[in-house]
């Protein structure tokens, strides 16, 4: 459940971004009075520099470490995924109940699959 809704509350925040960073790149756009495909290439560079710039600290850790190009790319989009992953952790009751239960490796696996299926079931 917890995952669900972590899930719902990034989504909301993704697409208010989205709309805000649209209306901010259009209005770039007509400022520098861009029009075809220079204004198609403009508006999907800055759209996608908006979405990076919703998770913070990858903008600020890219720029540090200085990187540009295929580098800072993949170094986003890990960045990404991983402050995304850290939004939604597993369900504590099913971790809980797995340390309990003492169960590790293939078992523990097969519980917390299920644990967390039926979690989000609910």
């Amino acid at each position: 459940m917890k995952k669900i809704f972590s899930g719902v509350i990034m989504a909301c925040f993704a697409v208010n971004m989205a709309f805000a960073a649209d209306a901010a790149c259009e209005a770039k756009a007509a400022e520098k009075k861009l029009a075809g495909a220079a204004k198609n290439s403009f508006m999907t560079k800055c759209e996608k520099d908006a979405a990076s710039a919703a998770v913070p600290g990858c903008a600020d850790k890219a720029a540090e470490k200085k990187l540009a190009g295929a580098a800072k790319t993949s170094f986003m989009s890990k960045c990404e995924k991983e402050a995304t992953a850290s939004a939604a952790p597993a369900t504590p009751t099913c971790d809980a109940q797995a340390a309990e239960k003492k169960l590790a490796g293939a078992a523990k696996n097969s519980f917390m699959k299920k644990c967390t299926e039926g979690a989000a079931n609910k």
